[in-house]
Order: structure tokens, then C-alpha cells, then sequence
């Protein structure tokens, strides 16, 4: 297999790749890191982990202005893509997608062979995380069951490029783990390799789980009571800091709490504890990402009166506490705040980082 990703009107590529693309249980991952910077205007951090059948691609870039990559793949592959940024605008020969990314998504092309552009804006750091298989050591992962997903596998045997859904699907908290976990992985040699391998199965599973359309619960919710749940959900994304009891919210829409709790569950696939937990979730994450404020404010604001509950629920959603997530996006500000207004001076931001926190 070769993969080949470059900038459009430059000579020298970003990245090139060949390795045996037959799975060898015993091969062990090689790393290989590209790291460009240039004139405070660009930069690109690429980390690759290769092994025979496997490769992982994890990419990070900036620029000062809009720039269009351009990426080949030859030898037929799955593809399992994780993107972190909205505004990634793609196209891939012979697949219909939607034209722009959305951040933290994710979905599973298969691709006989690639040829892909990537327009990346101005002025906003893309990072996007790719999983390439070949089609052998996918195979042993879903056990040879290509029924799981009919269509897409359909796909594959006729050698047809294509994603297993139309649409790309948002994260759950298992899936922003386990790419912590992947990034984070601090074993060598054999041990690395049954780790990753082993974490690359968990995460198929959590993709396979949100990107396959499960069959339809056959329990019928009539059309009164299908009215009063989705009112029971517009309270709660209005009200989430402040949720009101189960009681509260079954007297608000006029629904017993049994009904509101198991017709929830069905309508929406998920509890309303769970539900008020995600969106406050997502409120503290805007919240790190535009304002100065600390991890004690942000958890009264996302209405926890406790702080350590509020760092409990936060890294079992995200995989990393909350100050963690906090330190990261202050120094991002700052280095890009940094390349626009400052690029005379050198700043040391990783003391700068240590001291705001």
C-alpha cells in the first residue's frame, strides 16, 4: 500500500508512505513524525504509526492562508475517520459527502483506492485522526461477519468506494476516550501492538454501534404522549443547568414519571439524567473554549455545586479532566494569538501555560 499526502502547487510532498499491506500479526508499529513550520505562518505536525495491514494518521495543521491538500491512496482499504474541526471542506472521487466537516465527528469509508482534497481554511487549526486498515485485518475484526453492515460490505466485495453511512456521526464520550487512549499510548514493541490493536477493535465497536441503524422499537408511542416527551426535551435543553426533578418535569408536560421515563429512553435513545449530563457537558466545553473563566466557575455555571462532581462527570464525558481541557485550548489562544499580533518576539509557551495554570 502507498499513501501520499501533499499541498497543491508544491514539489515536495508532506507525507509518503509504503509498507506491506498484507497483516502480519507479527510485525510492530514503526513511528513517523513530520513536523514543518515556516515564517510563524504554517504549520504542520503529522504522527504516523505503521505496521503491516495498520496505519494510524493523526494531523494537525494551520495556515495563514487557504491551502488545499491533496491525498492518494493505492491499495483498496477501510478507512476509520475521526475529524475535530468543522469547516474541513472534502472531496473524495466517486462518494457523495456532505462539503463541510463538523466538528468531532466520525464515520468509516472504504476506499479501492483514494484520491482526496481537503481545502483548509485560513486561520483555523484542523485536526483530523485516521485509521487505515487493510481489508484482512478488518475482516478478522468483525470475525468475517460482513452482515453487520450489509450495504457497506456489499461495498467492499465489489470493490466500490463509499461510507458506511451518508452522514458523519457526533462522538460519545466512549469514543473521545478511547482516542485519548490511542494518542497517549506510552508501550513499545509487541505490548504496543496488542494495546493499539486491541483499542482500534473498542473504538470499531463504538462506531459500529452509533453508525448502523438498529432496528425499530416496535413499542408504539401515540401521538399525545409522543408531543408531551418531545416538550419534556425542549424544557431540559432550556433549562439544563437548572433541570427540574423527574416530578417537576411530569407534572410540567403532564405525563406520570413512569411514562416520561421509559418513553424518553425510547424516543431519544437515551435517559433524561444521561441527556442533562451531555448538554451540560457541551456547554462547559464552549465555555473553556471563550472564556477566561476557572474550573470552579465553569461547574457553577453548567449548574454543579460541587466542584468535584462537576470534574468526575467531565472526564468520564471527555476521557480528561477538566483542567486538562482548560490548559490545552488557553495555550492554542495563546500561540495563535501569539503567530497574528507578536511574530517579532519569541514567547516560551509552554512556561506561559504552566504559569496560567
Amino acid at each position: 500500500m502507498k499513501f501520499k499526502s501533499s499541498i497543491v502547487g508544491r514539489e515536495n510532498p508532506i507525507t509518503v508512505i509504503e509498507t506491506d499491506w498484507d497483516y502480519n500479526q507479527k510485525s510492530h508499529f514503526v513511528e513517523e513524525k513530520t513536523a514543518i513550520k515556516e515564517d510563524d505562518v504554517e504549520q504542520i505536525t503529522i504522527n504516523n504509526l505503521i505496521a503491516e495491514g495498520i496505519l494510524i494518521v493523526d494531523t494537525k495543521m494551520f495556515f495563514a492562508q487557504e491551502q488545499i491538500i491533496k491525498t492518494e491512496m493505492i491499495g483498496e482499504a477501510i478507512v476509520m475517520n475521526f475529524i475535530f474541526s468543522n469547516n474541513l471542506e472534502s472531496h473524495i472521487d466517486q462518494v457523495e459527502e456532505d462539503e463541510y466537516s463538523i466538528e468531532n465527528t466520525h464515520n468509516i469509508l472504504y476506499a479501492s483506492r483514494l484520491n482526496a482534497t481537503f481545502k483548509i481554511p485560513a486561520l483555523e487549526e484542523i485536526n483530523y485522526l485516521s485509521i487505515i486498515l487493510s481489508p484482512e485485518f478488518y475482516s478478522k475484526m468483525i470475525n468475517e461477519d460482513w452482515g453487520i453492515h450489509k450495504k457497506f460490505s456489499k461495498n467492499i466485495i465489489e470493490k466500490k468506494t463509499g461510507y458506511l453511512t451518508p452522514k458523519y456521526a457526533p462522538f460519545n464520550s466512549g469514543i473521545q476516550w478511547i482516542i485519548h487512549e490511542i494518542k497517549k499510548c506510552t508501550y513499545e514493541g509487541s505490548m504496543k501492538k496488542m494495546y493499539l490493536e486491541a483499542k482500534i477493535k473498542e473504538l470499531l465497536i463504538f462506531q459500529l454501534d452509533s453508525l448502523i441503524e438498529k432496528p425499530k422499537n416496535t413499542e408504539q408511542i401515540g401521538e399525545e404522549d409522543l408531543s408531551k416527551l418531545m416538550k419534556a426535551k425542549l424544557i431540559l435543553e432550556k433549562n439544563f443547568t437548572n433541570a427540574p426533578s423527574l416530578p417537576e418535569l411530569a407534572r410540567l408536560i403532564s405525563l406520570n414519571e413512569f411514562k416520561l421515563k421509559k418513553g424518553f429512553k425510547t424516543c431519544f435513545k437515551t435517559t433524561i439524567k444521561s441527556y442533562v449530563t451531555q448538554l451540560r457537558m457541551e456547554y462547559a466545553k464552549d465555555l473553556f473554549k471563550n472564556e477566561t473563566s476557572n474550573v470552579g466557575e465553569v461547574a457553577y455555571k453548567c449548574g454543579y455545586k460541587d466542584v468535584s462532581h462537576f470534574s468526575a462527570a467531565f472526564k468520564f464525558f471527555y476521557g480528561f479532566t477538566p483542567a486538562s481541557f482548560r490548559k490545552i485550548n488557553i495555550g492554542t489562544k495563546i500561540y495563535l494569538l501569539y503567530w497574528n499580533f507578536f511574530d517579532t518576539f519569541y514567547l516560551d509557551i509552554l512556561s506561559f501555560e504552566c504559569y496560567l495554570v
